[in-house]
């Protein structure tokens, strides 16, 4: 009976850079959450691993993206193979940790078939910042360069979420760089939606000087009734949180009507 995990998109409720590192990363502090939508996983027993990846945002897969399942498989003790299948719904190089989510995903799948060994943390690491955050896919908070998780009151779960993308990929590499270096202070304490409201995310205004659409977006998601508009990660994706599922599916319907051309995706968060 094949096992099916949905890849939770990934958003940064608060991200806040405060130094760049000697080792070429960056000291962050971060709020990860997640919404209950995201890419889709399929895994089966197979004679051999095997990849086989469809979906609207599959043809974007280019470089580390394709292969970071297999990466994830890689890097996991299993008998015997595992065959998945990965519907990619999440536009890539968005600020979704798209690649990361589904990582974390394959996690998930192999400790149903197999389990995991007592270092997965390790080993997600190896695969990127964000993946350690995207096997359990909670809310937590994020040190280090991200992969230092703690817990925190989780006062949002079931908060209505809207994510929307002007269909414009932007790397996160280019965005770090264009970071002034500046630090504007530590992420606040207290329950998700305190840290939340009372943080920011410093990568705006220089995923902005590379990508001017997100200002357009961002000035959209405000002019709705939203508690909360914020880019994501790096960019070029932002999320609007509400007080209510009907008022974000209005929101939604606006937006769509006046911007038909953008990606956008409704959920919850986890």
């Amino acid at each position: 009976m094949p096992l099916t995990e949905i890849a939770y998109a990934k958003i940064n409720l608060a991200l806040h850079v405060r130094k760049r590192r000697e080792d070429g990363y960056h000291e962050l502090e971060t709020l990860f959450a997640f919404v209950d939508q995201g890419d889709l996983l399929t895994a089966a027993s197979a004679a051999q691993d095997e990849l086989r990846i469809f979906g609207e945002f599959a043809p974007q897969l280019t470089g580390s993206f394709d292969n970071i399942v297999s990466k994830a498989l890689g890097k996991l003790p299993h008998a015997g193979g595992i065959s998945i299948n990965l519907e990619k719904r999440l536009p890539v190089a968005a600020g979704l940790g798209g690649g990361s989510a589904d990582a974390g995903a394959v996690f998930r799948l192999v400790r149903e078939m197999h389990g995991l060994p007592d270092d997965w943390h390790e080993r997600s690491a190896t695969l990127g910042a964000d993946v350690p955050a995207c096997v359990e896919s909670r809310a937590c908070v994020g040190r280090g360069t991200g992969t230092d998780l703690e817990p925190v009151a989780n006062d949002l779960a079931g908060t209505a979420v809207l994510l929307v993308n002007p269909r414009v990929p932007l790397s996160t590499g280019p965005v770090f760089k264009a970071w002034d270096g500046q630090d504007r202070g530590s992420l606040p304490e207290g329950t998700a939606s305190e840290v939340a409201l009372a943080g920011r995310n410093d990568l705006e205004w220089p995923a902005i000087s590379l990508c001017p659409q997100i200002a357009d977006v961002l000035a959209a998601l405000s002019e709705t009734e939203s508690i909360l508009a914020r880019m994501s990660g790096s960019g070029a994706t932002c999320f609007a949180l509400y007080r209510s599922h009907d008022v974000m599916r209005d929101a939604a319907e606006r937006l769509a009507s006046s911007h038909p051309g953008w990606w956008q995706m409704q959920g919850a968060l986890r």
